[in-house]
Parts: C-alpha cells; structure tokens; sequence
C-alpha cells in the first residue's frame, strides 16, 4: 500500500511542510516518487519515520539523522556504527535528562519556597534570623520531602511570623 504525503503527516501528527523539508534536506531517500514526481511513501517507510522523529525528539541536528539514516539504507555492514552512534546518542541524551532534571529540581525547590512565603506573608520566613541568607536547614527539609518520593505528600510546617505568632500551613511542592 502507498500513502501520500498529506496521509503521512496525518499518521504522524506533522506537517506535510515538515516531510517536505526532511526530504530536502536528505532525510528521506527511502521514498519513491510516482509518475508525475509525488511522493508515495510505503507501509515499511514508517520504520525510518519513526527512527527519524526520536532522533529529532533527541535533540539531534538534522544533517546527523540523514547520516544515520544513509547508514541505515547502507545494509548489515554499517551495524556496528549503527549501534555505536545509538549509543552515543543516549548517553547524550541522559546528561541532557539529568541536567533538566536538575533543573526541575530546583525550581520546584523555589516553587516551595515561595509557597512558605505566600503563606507568612514574607519572604524573611525563609531566612536564618536576622539575615536574607536562606537557612540551609529549610533546603534540608525540602531535600527530605522530595525524597519521600515524586509525589510527596504535604507538609505541616510552623512558620514563625516577623511579629512573634506562629502560624500552622500545609504546603506541597
């Protein structure tokens, strides 16, 4: 069966701008052109497709996926630089991940923070006495919630307010 290029970025939820620059630029040498020069992609093509949409997903530049792919349309002697590249890719892949989990980390770490100050009514809440350093026992605490798993459930803390009163609040990352 043939598909079109309009059927294709339907079954793939993109444009068919997207198909038609990824074929400029050398992603898609797999498919055919019929008699009057459109394309007609086959049910096998959607295996490169989908190899293409996860390298792009990765971040990948388009110029290294159309060298993947041409290894890939090259046969079983381009498997071991096949597999190497693969590989290299997710450790690429897991850094970017960590960084942006690092990332999520600490605003979500902010996001908190600033719940207990919304819930005060100050910013100074947060901070060692008589300082605007923020008291590292606080972000220990919030290490520890966070810890507890990805959905922590909330916690009962006792704010001390600027004018001696304490005040009971139920904050959640």
């Amino acid at each position: 069966m043939t598909y079109s290029i309009g059927e294709v970025a339907k079954r793939l939820d993109i444009s068919t701008y997207t198909l038609r620059y990824y074929d400029k630029e050398g992603l898609l040498p797999f498919v055919d052109r019929n008699q009057a020069g459109r394309r007609e992609f086959k049910d096998a093509d959607f295996n490169y497709l989908e190899t293409i949409s996860c390298l792009k997903e990765a971040g990948l530049p388009v110029k290294q996926i159309a060298a993947f792919i041409e290894l890939c349309l090259t046969g079983d002697r381009t498997l071991d630089e096949r597999y190497d590249f693969l590989a290299e890719q997710e450790v690429n892949l897991e850094a970017k991940m960590a960084s942006l989990q690092h990332t999520l980390d600490f605003l979500r770490w902010k996001k908190w923070y600033y719940k207990r100050a919304l819930a005060a009514g100050t910013e100074d809440v947060n901070y060692l006495p008589g300082t605007t350093q923020t008291d590292p026992q606080l972000r220990a605490q919030f290490e520890q919630l966070v810890a507890q798993g990805p959905t922590p459930k909330p916690l009962v803390s006792v704010i001390n307010l600027n004018h001696g009163t304490k005040k009971r609040v139920f904050l959640k990352i």
